[in-house]
């Protein structure tokens, strides 16, 4: 009851609208409860039967009236069933599309370190599928289980006025139709959660498979993935029959039944009849009010299927509702304005868990217009430190300061903007190389589009192609190559014009001639704002202000090449085996040059 009245919470923005339904409900069973007294009245005073002479006769005018009657409860009864049906639909979609953008809204929200444990397919799942068994249970569920009470209360209150001996008789079938249905629902529940739960893991499977689709061919693995694939939609499909043997079994059990009780009254209200105690056109009367009754008996199996489903759907919908997110804004949060660049870490601490600590007590000072390199193997906290400054995660121990402001003092928004990263892992969207350059700044002039493209050295590759800047890209970039990629995500960082920028290994994808023209670029670039570089490239780490030497999640070498070159104990081993060959290739290039 708690899930489903959360759930009905969300019905508060379109109350008005949902009371309409109900009373457009109310109306049309009001309308379907006056059908049988027309019929009775029709039989009793239309065509007068004498049971003891066997004489028919009757009062054709009024029989047309009946007649007239009828039709006319039938189409009033369809105009608000009408109006009823399609106002549910319209409250559900507009909660379906409340709880869409909730939910995608807190997934957008949601820190790294929440989604680094969360798998793309179950969030897709939970936004598609459980939505939408959420929206069949606000359009059906809810007003079903209204229609199945009032029919139930009005029509049992009618019989028992009617006849109340032959009320007993007939109603005798209720209680083990609503022993049926719980049974039923109880069953049923568990089994819909384990539904959802499956359809959330294959998405999860074909996403990746999707995404991944390269590497399963380049490695043959086919069979393999087919053979996943086929477990757990096998998996699926035995859930599925579980549910269904589940409503075979009850439904039509409850709806024999019902047939039951028709017998009952068959028996019973026929003596009535022969007695005198009723007449024969209060017996399809009340034959009528109980053929009624079986259609909300019919729907009680929808109905707890529908119920069932949408408390699976809602506990996994409020999964992500609830959840709390590991970087949050404080409520006095300030807004940050254009600084200067002035980045500090005091005593900085990070784990991503408990167990497993990634940095340990950095300190470093960054100024604005310096650039600063980071190194380190793979795993000594380079990419965590940096990802630290816009906050995608929070530090365990310590603080940063920008322009001495602590960045938890800050609103998410006005630190994002002040900082523009180039990520390792290179993202474009299926829009063209204009809107994906522009992504930051989707109002940017064309101007300043091209001006970012060519510090990027990307303004040349770019008017190459038939199209231009309004050049397709694929899904994912896969239309690019490696230091295409590269160079635009270094553009669409610079049209943003952040004070503070993080290169996340951003040319290692890059030949070295494109290395080089890239670097010449943005030393122009980068006057006036604190850089961050993370780079396997000798070319990077010469110029850099200060370098950083990690091992461990610990700073354990800073200075500028010569120094840690004179000093260093770490720095020139990491030389040697990175960047010795590197300055070979450079000095080769440059011998050419001059003999050339």
């Amino acid at each position: 009851m708690r899930v489903l009245i959360r759930l009905l919470g969300f019905l508060k923005n379109h109350w008005g609208w949902a009371l309409v339904a109900y009373v457009c409900l109310i109306a049309s069973t009001a309308f379907s409860l006056g059908i049988p007294e027309l019929v009775k009245r029709a039989i009793d005073t239309g065509i007068n039967v004498d049971l003891t002479t066997q004489q028919i006769s009757g009062d054709q005018q009024f029989l047309v009236l009946a007649g007239l009657a009828i039709v006319g409860a039938g189409l009033l009864r369809g105009a608000f069933a009408y109006g009823q049906f399609y106002l549910s639909e319209l409250v559900s979609q507009r909660a379906a599309y409340d709880i869409r953008n909730l939910l995608y809204d807190r997934m957008q929200r949601l820190s790294f370190a929440y989604h680094d444990r969360a798998q793309t397919g179950e969030l897709m799942s939970r936004a598609t599928q459980d939505v939408e068994g959420v929206r069949f249970f606000v359009a059906m569920g809810a007003i079903g289980a209204f229609y199945i009470v009032l029919l139930c209360i009005t029509v049992s209150t009618l019989l028992i006025v009617m006849n109340w001996q032959l009320a007993l008789v007939s109603l005798v079938c209720v209680p083990p139709v609503a022993v049926f249905a719980i049974r039923m629902g109880r069953k049923l529940q568990p089994v819909w959660m384990n539904i959802q739960e499956k359809v959330a893991v294959l998405g999860a499977i074909l996403q990746e498979n999707l995404s991944g689709v390269r590497v399963v061919r380049a490695f043959c693995h086919e069979p393999y993935e087919q053979a996943q694939w086929e477990r757990e939609a096998g998996n699926l499909y035995g859930e599925g029959m579980l549910a269904n043997r589940i409503q075979a079994f009850n439904i039509p059990l409850m709806t024999f039944i019902f047939v039951l009780a028709s017998a009952l009254i068959i028996w019973y209200g026929g003596r009535e009849v022969v007695v005198g105690n009723l007449t024969v056109g209060e017996l399809f009367q009340f034959y009528f009010y109980l053929a009624m009754l079986l259609m909300p008996v019919v729907m009680l199996g929808p109905l707890v299927n529908l119920i069932s489903r949408a408390i699976s759907s809602g506990e996994r919908i409020f999964e992500i509702l609830d959840a709390e997110s590991a970087v949050t804004e404080a409520p006095d949060a300030l807004e940050l304005p254009k600084v200067d660049g002035w980045v500090a870490f005091q005593g900085v601490s990070f784990s991503y868990h408990a167990l497993s600590p990634v940095l340990h007590d950095v300190d470093l000072e960054a100024r604005p217009g310096k650039v600063i390199a980071l190194l380190g193997s793979t795993g000594s906290g380079k990419s965590t430190l940096v990802n630290l400054i816009p906050r995608f995660y929070d530090v365990t121990g310590g603080s940063i300061t920008i322009d001495g402001v602590d960045i938890k003092k800050a609103t998410l928004a006005s630190l994002r903007r002040n900082v523009g990263i180039v990520q390792q892992e290179v993202f474009l969207f299926s829009a063209t190389i204009r809107d994906n350059i522009a992504y930051g700044a989707v109002d940017a002039r064309m101007d300043d589009i091209v001006a970012a493209s060519k510090a990027a050295c990307l303004h040349d590759f770019i008017g190459s192609l038939p199209e231009g800047y309004d050049t397709w890209v694929g899904e994912r970039g896969t239309t690019l190559s490696g230091g295409q990629k590269q160079r635009l995500a270094i553009a669409r960082t610079l049209l943003v014009d952040p004070r503070i920028i993080i290169l996340d290994d951003s040319t290692s994808s890059v030949d070295t001639e494109t290395e080089v023209l890239i670097q010449q670029a943005l030393r122009e670039v980068m006057k006036g704002r604190t850089t961050f570089v993370i780079a396997h490239r000798l070319q990077t780490i010469k110029y850099a202000d200060q370098i950083l030497v990690l091992d461990e999640g610990r700073v354990v070498e800073r200075g500028t090449h010569r120094q840690l070159m004179r000093e260093g104990r770490i720095y020139p081993q990491i030389y040697e085996l990175q960047f010795r060959q590197q300055e070979e290739v450079l000095e080769a290039g440059m011998d050419s040059e001059v003999r050339g």
